[in-house]
């Protein structure tokens, strides 16, 4: 549930680091890191390495789909809600 207290945007921590190449339980990691670890220059280095991302074409699409994967819910639901 803490992953829902990160305010949508444009880009953000799990964008920058997998997009749509990891999983939906390594993006919810992401978003919980991003909200402990919240700072301008964090939110800087993420603008920053959006530029790169967009630049490389990098993680735009998971092996073997056109994108991502539909979320479905996931196996580990309560570890994930409890972080």
């Amino acid at each position: 549930m803490r992953r829902h207290e990160v305010k949508p945007g444009v880009t953000g921590w799990a964008q920058v680091n997998g997009r749509n190449a990891i999983t939906w339980e390594e993006k919810f990691k992401l978003d919980v890191w991003y909200l402990d670890h919240w700072s301008l220059w964090l939110d800087i280095k993420i603008i920053g390495m959006t530029i790169w991302k967009i630049l490389k074409r990098e993680g735009i699409n998971e092996p073997g789909q056109a994108t991502m994967e539909e979320f479905r819910g996931t196996e580990q639901g309560s570890e994930i809600r409890n972080q």
